[in-house]
């Protein structure tokens, strides 16, 4: 699958199934790699 951002930009990914990260905190952006849960505080 081949993406392309809106800088122009093209992402390649070999996966049958990819997400694209909508917080850009993603260290792959802007394909998600769930950076977002490790920067969530524990609700307890």
């Amino acid at each position: 699958m081949r993406i392309v951002t809106e800088d122009g930009d093209e992402v390649e990914s070999d996966r049958f199934v990819v997400a694209i990260c909508r917080c850009r905190r993603s260290e792959r952006y802007p394909l998600c790699d769930t950076s977002h849960r490790r920067s969530r505080r524990d609700p307890r």
